[in-house]
């Protein structure tokens, strides 16, 4: 009998334990975007991103007038500038590549840092939501990582996030 009791108690334990632990959970994206301060960022990035997609076009355009050129005078050049053309649009077609990734970088840096209190403020408050109503965890819902929540033994923090949030 007492086999049989030892063998069943690692089963048993996580039920007699789970009885007892509150949980909330909310969707960290939904809180994000609802957050006033979402749209401000996400205004400002648009704005960045405007100001690099508009250089990006301006030296796009600028090789391409020069490729042009190119096109229709190599016929009349002779060898030496030839290859002096054709090296000069090569240097700028790098530097316009490495332009373009150095602005990705740069627009991924600037988002991580404009986004950082954001984030911030939101650890806070659910730290603070998750002390005062005596949950073991706050659960994010996003991406389905949880398909599936008991209503009856989690709750959803999202309106106590938005009350503290404003």
């Amino acid at each position: 009998m007492k086999r049989i009791v030892l063998l069943f108690l690692p089963l048993l334990f996580p039920l007699m334990v789970g009885a007892q632990v509150k949980f909330g959970y909310f969707s960290y994206e939904q809180i994000l975007k609802w957050m006033p301060e979402y749209k401000i960022v996400v205004d400002n990035m648009n704005d960045l991103k405007s100001k690099y997609d508009a250089e990006t076009k301006r030296v796009e355009e600028e090789f391409n007038r020069k490729y042009e050129e190119f096109l229709d005078g190599q016929r009349d050049f002779a060898p030496t500038i030839l290859q002096k053309r054709q090296t000069e649009l090569q240097e700028l077609l790098n530097r316009n590549v490495a332009f373009k990734a150095e602005s990705e970088r740069l627009l991924a840096e600037a988002e991580k840092e404009a986004f950082a209190p954001l984030h911030q403020k939101l650890s806070n408050t659910l730290q603070t939501i998750g002390a005062q109503n005596g949950y073991a965890f706050i659960l994010n819902t996003d991406g389905n990582a949880c398909p599936y929540i008991d209503p009856t033994m989690g709750e959803d923090v999202t309106n106590m996030l938005k009350e503290a949030l404003k």
